[in-house]
């Protein structure tokens, strides 16, 4: 018997919108769901149960940064990320695909592999499929993925072929080099906003029957209408019956706009990362809570929203421990951004299963006010 089983409970009836079960030998993952980043091993200034309290259900942990520090032997030998960062949850590595974007200037890239210059201390580290496959298998994450080149939208059509072409050869040999039954793997489809590329990489994934497929190669720099073109054409493209991920986003509005289009999974460091410079995301729009106007608002943050920023406190000690430089500031307002991800979503999910999502979708972008 799998490990794995992605079981569809309704698709809306108007839209590609659709509400699922996936079973992870760590527990189960309501989709469509929001998985907070925790790159190395960490949702930074979140306790576990902090994230399990506002409704996390799956983080996400990043291979390039774990080969580097502490190293994935470490980890291994500490009993996996289950039990290194004391979350028994699933959870889902990145290959390191994504750094190859990120980190261009620190990398050099051939069929074989990728070699990044270390961002910490400049030494050599060598990444091909096998050895993404082999750092995650130590890892010990429920989902992992496979070593992808993920190129700027921009690109000419030619060097967007060779990335496709690139993904779908290392795709192959990382699925060739799993060793481990308890871990899925997913395929990555990339090809910017071209809907023949897209097609290219669809094609040559599909037959190597992964558990899984994720959309990469989006919130790149592309105008998020161009993003939600593409999606209209990629997911249609992916199996119905497996589970459908779109790494890297991202926006709560990009969110509602994906899963209208069949999108199950997501992963951004936006809530966290906004939330550490004072930025909230709240059910009225975005908050900067920096702004002088908040310096005298006795008002909570978001009282729609449960969490201990969103209803406990005022938004002018909000700000003051923001001014202040007081750490409890980015813990409280990351919490916060989390739990209205978490409650966006179980909120969507409801939405779907009433056949509802455009409503859904009117109200909620017409109380955003385009803010996000």
């Amino acid at each position: 018997m799998s490990h794995f089983q992605f079981e569809l409970i309704h698709t809306d009836s108007r839209t590609g919108a659709r509400v699922g079960r996936w079973h992870t030998p760590h527990g189960i993952v309501d989709t469509p769901a929001f998985m907070p980043v925790g790159t190395l091993a960490s949702v930074k200034g979140l306790l576990p149960e902090q994230l399990k309290q506002v409704g996390t259900q799956q983080v996400l942990a990043n291979t390039y940064h774990l080969a580097l520090r502490p190293g994935a032997e470490i980890v291994e030998e500490m009993g996996g990320l289950h039990e290194f960062m004391n979350w028994d949850g699933p959870i889902l590595t990145d290959s390191g695909g994504f750094q190859v974007f990120s980190l261009a200037q620190l990398t050099k890239m051939d069929d074989e592999q990728v070699v990044f210059r270390s961002h910490i201390d400049g030494s050599l580290f060598e990444l091909s499929p096998e050895k993404a496959v082999k750092i995650q298998e130590q890892l010990g994450a429920d989902c992992i993925m496979c070593l992808d080149e993920c190129p700027p939208h921009d690109v000419p059509l030619e060097k967007m072929q060779d990335a496709v072409d690139r993904t779908t050869n290392w795709a192959a040999r990382c699925r060739d080099a799993q060793k481990r039954d308890d871990q899925a793997l997913f395929g990555i489809v990339q090809g910017g906003t071209d809907q023949k590329m897209r097609e290219r990489s669809a094609e040559g994934l599909l037959p190597l029957e992964f558990p899984g497929y994720a959309i990469g190669g989006l919130s790149v720099g592309e105008k998020p209408e161009d993003m939600y073109s593409t999606l209209d054409f990629t997911t249609p493209m992916l199996p119905v019956e497996k589970p459908r991920y779109l790494m890297g986003v991202g926006r709560p509005s990009d969110l509602i706009e994906a899963i209208i289009r069949g999108v199950d999974l997501f992963d951004c460091v936006m809530p966290t990362r906004n939330g550490r410079n004072g930025m909230a995301f709240t059910s009225q729009g975005r908050v900067n809570l920096r702004n002088q106007k908040h310096a005298r608002d006795p008002n909570p943050l978001d009282p729609e929203c449960d969490s201990p920023g969103s209803r406990d406190y005022s938004r002018a000690y909000l700000r003051h421990l923001f001014m202040s430089r007081e750490m409890l500031g980015p813990i409280l307002i990351s919490l916060h951004n989390i739990a209205f991800y978490q409650k966006l979503l179980r909120d969507l999910r409801q939405a779907i299963l009433n056949d509802q999502v455009e409503e859904f979708r009117a109200v909620h972008l017409a109380r955003w006010n385009a803010s996000f």
